[in-house]
């Protein structure tokens, strides 16, 4: 007589999900590898800047004292870039220096690299590299846009670096010489003038009382003038021979 063994089958054993690493917060000290691993984890996170290996996790901004200039800034930045071959802007964008510093700038003006610039988008999208200029809006002197930032953008190139101080109601614009920066000074009619991007005129009033169409007249001035024509002529000669 024939007997029949069953075999008891092993169950199939479930993958077990692995859990999202913990969220970013200020102090962390991380590479930038491992920043970006847990940023693209947490996408209820909108801003987290990696600053010489640690983690800046900005906290809420209010409507007077960031939004409201950072809009401004923005406007005054695209109208500039509107009007000048090879110039483009971004706002809020990721940026790798290095392996321990990838900010987040307010906003920015960059050269394309076949007119000259230094920066690139990489194949995953993000900036890599120095960007011509930074703004950033900043609630005191005390904040780390003007201290550890500050020196990252300087070590790593960025020409020039506008910071507009909000509970001190101050622009500041840096420029970026041997390696140091130096407050640029305004003229007599109290413009600041970009010396790396021609034409690119600040009223810091105009910016600093939310006076959006004075700050607009003076930059379209800036456009108009001598410097930023002979500038784009040079920029359109840049683009041919690159060609």
């Amino acid at each position: 007589m024939a007997v029949s063994t069953l075999e008891r089958s092993t169950p199939t054993p479930v993958a077990q999900e692995k859990p999202p690493p913990p969220p970013l917060n200020s102090g962390d000290r991380l590479t930038r590898a491992q920043f970006e691993r847990i940023y693209a984890a947490h996408p209820e996170i909108k801003k987290a800047e990696l600053i010489e290996g640690v983690v800046y996790v900005p906290s809420p901004t209010r409507h007077r004292e960031h939004g409201k200039p950072h809009f401004h800034t923005i406007g005054w930045l695209n109208l500039y870039s509107a009007a000048t071959p090879g110039v483009e802007g971004s706002d809020n964008a990721t940026l790798r220096l290095d392996f321990e510093n990838e900010p987040q700038p307010d906003g920015l003006l960059r050269l394309l690299p076949e007119y000259g610039g230094n920066s690139k988008v990489g194949e995953d999208g993000y900036l890599e590299g120095a960007p011509e200029l930074i703004v950033e809006v900043a609630a005191s002197s005390a904040s780390y846009d003007l201290n550890q930032k500050k020196r990252v953008y300087a070590r790593s190139g960025v020409a020039e670096y506008i910071v507009f101080i909000a509970h001190e109601q101050r622009v500041i614009w840096f420029i970026l010489r041997e390696g140091v920066y130096e407050e640029l000074q305004p003229d007599a009619s109290d413009l600041l003038k970009s010396e790396m991007l021609p034409g690119l005129w600040l009223l810091p009033e105009a910016l600093i009382e939310g006076e959006v169409a004075r700050l607009l007249e003076a930059l379209q001035k800036g456009i108009a003038s001598r410097e930023h024509k002979a500038f784009c002529n040079a920029l359109h000669s840049m683009r041919k021979e690159t060609k």
